[in-house]
């Protein structure tokens, strides 16, 4: 029997996800049923299986990624030098979780499923150790990028980083939610709006 690749592996895995996301987002997760995610990828009970033992593994695999792609976003922003600003840092990470995010699903469906996440850990202890695990995560990585905006001199107020971190963490989480609640969010809506509230205290050209 051959052997089946890495590649394949990973590509039919990929598919699993990306149509359970679809699922979830579309109807919920109470709602939704194994039958529908088997039907949603077009696999077999047994091909499913043999990734994720059920549906809470799904949420769970789901909810990693996704703060594992923030935290590589916030992470690799540290490193540069000088680091993105927070309004183009992020925009970007708008951009991948609102307009990149679920491949066959309409631009709002992330978003909800974010919201059904956040709502689902207050029920699932294994869920909810997952969001906390990502949440200090990303707080572990925006304080580091803070830190590097005032090694650059761009960061002079004597704030805690983690202060700082939790407030920007808090405005991209505002932003989804009423990606997900209203549907009219842009990226450009936020960068704008940063920029506008960056801009506070310093003159303008004349």
């Amino acid at each position: 029997m051959a052997r089946v690749s890495q590649e394949h592996l990973d590509a039919r895995r990929r598919q699993i996800l990306d149509g359970a996301a679809r699922c979830f987002a579309r109807n919920g997760f109470h709602a939704t049923s194994m039958q529908d995610v088997f039907k949603e990828t077009g696999l077999s009970a047994g091909a499913v299986y043999r990734y994720f033992s059920g549906k809470e593994a799904l949420v769970a695999a789901i909810a990693e990624e996704a703060f594992a792609g923030i935290r590589a976003s916030f992470e690799e922003a540290s490193r540069a030098t000088p680091p993105p600003t927070p309004d183009v840092l992020l925009g970007g990470v708008l951009r991948l979780l609102l307009e990149e995010r679920i491949p066959g699903a309409d631009r709002n469906a992330f978003a909800r499923l974010i919201i059904q996440v956040w709502t689902e850990t207050l029920r699932d202890e294994r869920l909810a150790a997952t969001l906390a695990l990502g949440y200090n995560g990303m707080r572990a990585a925006w304080s580091d990028l803070v830190e590097a905006y005032r090694k650059n001199g761009l960061l002079h107020a004597d704030v805690p980083a983690d202060h700082v971190a939790r407030t920007l963490i808090a405005v991209a989480q505002g932003f989804i939610a009423q990606q997900a609640l209203f549907g009219d969010v842009s990226a450009e809506i936020l960068e704008n709006g940063l920029r506008g509230v960056m801009s506070m205290g310093v003159q303008s050209p004349s």
